[in-house]
């Protein structure tokens, strides 16, 4: 059974760093691209950033670009979100998930697999 788990969100002051992980099991997990997205309330769910297989090719949101980045260890199933410089805009619930696809994909649409999301919340 594929399962994605999402964990260190939490609630940090404008400007702050939070690390977001996702333990994966169930796949192989090396053999997938994977995602990060987010989604705010009354908002849908958004692109945030990606990576392929090896980790060696990684996109992101024009939002996000220059303060988080995103990284994988294949030898332990999990992938991170490092978010730095954050911002109240960046509160949102954020979801790890699994594409099927061969390249970075921006919709939600072409992930077959979430996580439950981990909570985070940009205030002051």
């Amino acid at each position: 059974e594929v399962q994605l788990v999402e964990s260190g969100g939490g609630l940090v002051q404008p400007g702050g760093s939070l690390r977001l992980s996702c333990a994966a099991s169930g796949f192989t997990f090396s053999t997938y691209f994977m995602g990060w997205f987010r989604q705010a309330p009354g908002k849908e769910r958004e692109f945030v950033a990606a990576i392929s297989w090896s980790g060696a090719a990684t996109n992101y949101a024009d939002s996000v670009k220059g303060r988080f980045t995103i990284s994988r260890d294949n030898a332990k199933n999990t992938m991170d979100l490092q978010m730095n410089n954050l911002k109240p805009e960046d509160t949102a619930v954020y979801y790890c998930g699994r594409t099927s696809y061969p390249s970075i994909q921006y919709r939600p649409r072409d992930y077959g697999y979430w996580g439950q999301g981990t909570q985070v919340t940009v205030s002051s």
